[in-house]
């Protein structure tokens, strides 16, 4: 656990800090020096990981791009956790048909092939980093719909939340006051196992050439411009994927961890 901590730590302080850490500019090119292997295959000193295609450093680009990718993931991940918070509360509060339209429009896209539909509204409107942001942060907000819905819906009946309700309470000051504190760690949970399936999102279309766009870049495009000299010059795309693997992983173990130490029933069952 301490492994995968330390490892997001320090894509977090390189996501900060890329301006400072990279030795080159992401766009900075030299064609006398491409797919240029890395240092310590007999490359270049100051290459440590070598070059690409058109002479860019492949560590400076590495830098940058886990920054663009955690920058994209943290934002979709908040856009998803906070409209699915906000429906499922609205849902659980009024009952009734407000509720069953939340609950069809969460079948409905848990339904349909997110990817898909991703891709057909990026080829369509065309691509801009906004957009981009906008169509990951509305993946996997259902499930934050049904799982606040169901939590707030138990909260609600808690001696607490009637005895408040009772006093005159505003509604809104009961859920951001009482019933939101009361089901934060669930949510957190949630949050952790989220998280690294919005990477691999954002990893997939950008892969595909739908993400981010050139001369951005990302993890998703660091590994997509590295397919085609997989033969030739493999370290152009597997540090990118080694940092998708390596980043995934420890969020998912350290979501474990943290769902194993907010639920007690677990620690009890071991």
């Amino acid at each position: 656990m301490k492994i995968c901590l330390a490892w997001l730590a320090l894509m977090l302080f390189v996501a900060i800090f890329a301006d400072w850490l990279a030795p080159f500019g992401y766009t900075e090119q030299s064609l006398l020096t491409r797919l240029k292997p890395p240092a310590f295959l007999g490359g270049p000193a100051e290459h440590i990981l070598g070059t690409d295609g058109l002479g860019r450093d492949v560590l400076s680009r590495l830098f940058f791009a886990v920054r663009t990718s955690i920058l994209i993931a943290f934002l979709g991940t908040a856009i998803g956790a906070v409209t699915g918070t906000v429906l499922g509360i609205v849902a659980a509060h009024f009952r009734g048909w407000v509720d069953d339209i939340v609950m069809v429009l969460v079948d409905f896209q848990a339904s349909v092939p997110f990817l898909i539909v991703a891709l057909a509204i990026l080829a369509f409107f065309g691509n801009s980093f906004v957009l981009f942001v906008c169509i990951v942060g509305l993946f996997g907000w259902e499930t934050y719909a049904r799982l606040v819905r169901g939590l707030v819906l138990s909260v609600s009946g808690e001696g607490y939340a009637f005895a408040i309700r009772t006093l005159g309470v505003h509604p809104a000051r009961i859920y951001l006051r009482h019933v939101l504190p009361n089901i934060a760690g669930v949510l957190a949970v949630q949050l952790t196992l989220n998280f690294p399936e919005i990477i691999l999102l954002e990893t997939s279309l950008s892969f595909l050439g739908l993400g981010v766009q050139p001369p951005g870049t990302s993890l998703g495009l660091a590994l997509g411009e590295g397919r085609n000299y997989i033969a030739t010059a493999w370290w152009i795309g597997l540090p990118a994927g080694a940092v998708i693997f390596l980043t995934t992983l420890s969020i998912s173990l350290v979501g474990d961890w943290v769902r194993d130490a907010l639920d007690p029933s677990l620690s009890r069952a071991e």
